[in-house]
Order: structure tokens, then C-alpha cells, then sequence
């Protein structure tokens, strides 16, 4: 089952998986326990998410069908964002980037890891089914 997932993932999601990892390898470094961070990124989340799914379902002419996991991620990526930003204040960051190399080589190899997996998995199943959706 988890062959057959990874086989039929798009590069959307893989893009995606590869953000997250990169959002845990900082969060386990640098993680800090303080309610009012995670609070904050919760109340951001539910504001944004919101947002987010009215724009993406309720504007234009017709609405749009978004399955389960879409929405989660319209939430989730704002939790991340307003986290990862909190986590990495005044720890010397440029962007995304920690200022320890071994840091940047762990998420980019974890990424790559995966990568790989992936390859490795579409050809164990064989021919690529089309996932659609990203």
C-alpha cells in the first residue's frame, strides 16, 4: 500500500512532502514548548486557512469541490508557516536556511531520500497511474 502511494505520487505532492520534512527537521532542532507560539500559530491557521478555502471554493462563477486532505492542507500550511517563523526567530536564518550546514544537509538528504524512494517505488509498481490532483 505505501509503495503503491509513493508510486503514484505527483510532483505537486511530492514537492509538499518534501516542504514538510523540511518544516520537521526544524521543528525537532528547534523546538520550543511555550503555548502562546503554537496558540498563535493555531489562531493564525483557522484565520487563514478560512480565508483560504472561501477563495478557493466560493469565488468566480461556480464553486469548487475540495477533497478532504485539500483542506486539511489549506490549514495545516499556515500552522507551519507562522510555527516555523516563530521557531526560527533570531536564530540567525537567511529565509528558510539554517546557519548550520549539517542542518541544511539533513533536511535536503531526508528530501532526497525520498526522492529516491519514490523512484525507486514507480519502478517496482510499474506504469505510472495518473493521480490527478495535486
Amino acid at each position: 500500500m505505501l509503495i503503491r502511494y509513493l508510486a503514484n505520487l505527483s510532483k505537486g505532492r511530492l514537492v509538499l512532502w518534501c516542504y514538510f520534512i523540511w518544516y520537521l527537521v526544524v521543528l525537532v532542532r528547534y523546538f520550543d514548548a511555550s503555548p502562546r507560539l503554537w496558540l498563535t500559530s493555531l489562531g493564525l491557521s483557522i484565520i487563514i486557512g478560512a480565508a483560504l478555502f472561501i477563495s478557493t471554493t466560493k469565488t468566480g462563477a461556480g464553486r469548487v469541490e475540495l477533497g478532504g486532505w485539500q483542506i486539511f492542507r489549506l490549514f495545516l500550511t499556515p500552522f507551519c508557516v507562522s510555527s516555523f517563523s516563530a521557531l526560527v526567530k533570531d536564530r540567525g536564518f537567511v529565509m528558510i536556511f539554517s546557519p548550520k550546514p549539517a542542518e541544511i544537509l539533513l533536511g535536503a538528504g531526508l528530501c532526497a531520500l525520498l526522492c529516491v524512494t519514490v523512484f525507486l517505488a514507480r519502478g517496482h509498481a510499474g506504469p505510472r497511474r495518473s493521480s490527478g490532483a495535486t
